[in-house]
């Protein structure tokens, strides 16, 4: 080019590859799935690839309280699938706030030195798997895909890739693979008035119509359901005591349950507007730091 020396034009294209080079993704580094127990699929544009998460293990299975039954069930296939004998994909359906994400993570923690490992992975990236599984498949670990909150819209059509991860297709998925979804609701799609119009009697018996049907045929591909349902005022306080007990432990704060603190903790949750293991927590965290504060 006039004007511009052979130096400049080179210094010109070195600066340039550097502005491009800086606009390519970081490389994707393998996950060290001995020291790593969970991580997160992660989608940009068409490609996915795995991000080690830094996860505690301290939430155990005993920190869950009044739970009992939701955790001998859920427990129990997560021990048989970790030992490699026959499990099913688990739906945790029901209230908000009563633990169900909390018992996935308290299995994590229960059988990590087994060799279960946890991949969160979004709705939306659902379709994506196809590239996931490749990666998982012949591996020593056991995988299981924690899908939270998971929730469809009348118009979303992403739960067709649902049931292809629960149903497969040709290829089969690894048999080192789960799934469990945590939901509200149990057929994971809204369910309206107008689904029953096309309900139709055959032989004196009623057959759904197709938009029933194809709901309940989502949650149906999961095998085990795993039901929470909203917490007594009982419940709720013997989780607040729980939690005060772990809280003022970790602190070294000395406390004694009382009437008055009974009637603080109802009054937190009527505020809140509902009684959950969520809201005990976040009580015991309130009152057990502004006892700390105090001199």
């Amino acid at each position: 080019m006039a004007g511009v020396s052979t130096e400049q034009f080179m210094q010109r294209v070195v600066t340039f590859i550097e502005r491009f080079e800086a606009t390519l993704p970081e490389p994707v580094q393998q996950v060290d799935w001995a020291n790593t127990y969970a991580a997160r699929w992660t989608v940009e544009g068409q490609q996915g690839h795995l991000r080690p998460l830094k996860v505690s293990l301290t939430l155990r299975l005993d920190d869950l309280v009044g739970v009992e039954r939701q955790k001998a069930l859920l427990g129990s296939n997560t021990g048989q699938f970790v030992r490699g004998l026959p499990a099913n994909n688990a739906l945790l359906w029901g209230s908000r706030g009563t633990g169900k994400s909390s018992l996935v993570r308290a299995l994590l923690s229960e059988y990590a030195e087994q060799g279960m490992r946890l991949i969160e992975v979004d709705k939306a990236d659902l379709v994506h798997l196809s590239a996931l599984l490749p990666q998982l498949a012949g591996q020593p670990w056991r995988f299981v895909l924690f899908c939270d909150d998971l929730a469809f819209e009348a118009d979303d059509s992403g739960y067709k890739a649902l049931k292809t991860v629960l149903d497969g297709t040709v290829e089969a998925a690894p048999e080192n693979l789960l799934l469990y979804a945590t939901s509200n609701r149990r057929h994971l799609l809204p369910e309206h008035n107008s689904d029953n119009l096309a309900a139709k009697q055959v032989d004196g018996e009623i057959h759904p119509g197709e938009a029933i049907e194809e709901k309940i045929a989502l949650s149906d591909r999961f095998g085990l359901w795993v039901s929470f349902y909203p917490f007594s005022q009982d419940h709720y306080l013997a989780v607040v005591q729980h939690w005060l007990g772990q809280l003022a432990r970790e602190h070294g704060l000395q406390w004694q349950w009382s009437e008055a603190l009974q009637l603080e903790a109802v009054r937190w949750a009527t505020g809140r507007g509902n009684r959950n293991g969520r809201c005990a927590y976040q009580f015991a965290r309130s009152w057990v730091g502004r006892q700390l504060l105090e001199p």
